[in-house]
C-alpha cells in the first residue's frame, strides 16, 4: 500500500469510527438494543461508573436496558470533539466529550458532562467497540486501556440511579 493509500485508509477508518459512535448514541437514546448490539464485540468491556463494570456485550446491553431502557426514562446524549487515533491496522482508540440530559418521569432531571474513553477493533472490515470507559472531569489517570477503580465523590443528590456519579442533579 502506498503512503497516500495508507493516509486515505486512516481517514476512512476515522470516519467509520465517528459513524459507529453516532450509531451507539442513536441506539442508546431510542432504545434500539438489537442494533446497539452490533456496536460491540462479544467480549467487550465497559465501565459506566463506580461498581458498574461489565465484561461482555450481553451484560452491557442488560445494564443499559435496565436503566436507560426503563419506561419512565428519557435520555438525550451528545458526543463531540473526538480525538481518534488509529493505533494499528485493526485497532484504534478515541476520547469523546459527552453531554447528556436525563429525564426520569414524572419530575426528575439530571444533566451530565463526561468523557467516553474507548478502544475499537476492526473485524471483517467493520469497526466495533472493544472497551468503553466513562469518566468525568473529576477523575484522573483512567483509560480504557487499563483503569484503576477509584472512589468518586461529589455525586450530590444523584442517588436515584446507580450510574449517577458522572452527573450533576437538578430537581
Amino acid at each position: 500500500m502506498s503512503d497516500i493509500e495508507k493516509r486515505i485508509q486512516v481517514l476512512e477508518d476515522i470516519e467509520a469510527i465517528k459513524k459507529l459512535k453516532g450509531k451507539y448514541i442513536r441506539c442508546l437514546d431510542r432504545n434500539l438494543w438489537d442494533e446497539m448490539a452490533e456496536c460491540f464485540v462479544e467480549d467487550a468491556e465497559a465501565h459506566y461508573g463506580e461498581n458498574l463494570d461489565f465484561n461482555n456485550r450481553q451484560a452491557i446491553l442488560d445494564f443499559l436496558k435496565g436503566t436507560i431502557g426503563r419506561e419512565d426514562f428519557i435520555s438525550s446524549h451528545e458526543c463531540h470533539l473526538p480525538e481518534i487515533e488509529i493505533t494499528g491496522d485493526n485497532t484504534a482508540r478515541a476520547l469523546w466529550k459527552m453531554h447528556d440530559y436525563l429525564h426520569i418521569q414524572p419530575n426528575s432531571t439530571m444533566t451530565g458532562w463526561a468523557y467516553y474513553d474507548e478502544q475499537y477493533v476492526k473485524i471483517d472490515g467493520q469497526w466495533k467497540i472493544k472497551a468503553l470507559l466513562i469518566h468525568d472531569n473529576r477523575e484522573r489517570n483512567k483509560t480504557a486501556a487499563g483503569y484503576k477503580q477509584q472512589h468518586i465523590t461529589g455525586a450530590g443528590e444523584a442517588g436515584q440511579l446507580p450510574f449517577a456519579e458522572h452527573v450533576s442533579c437538578q430537581k
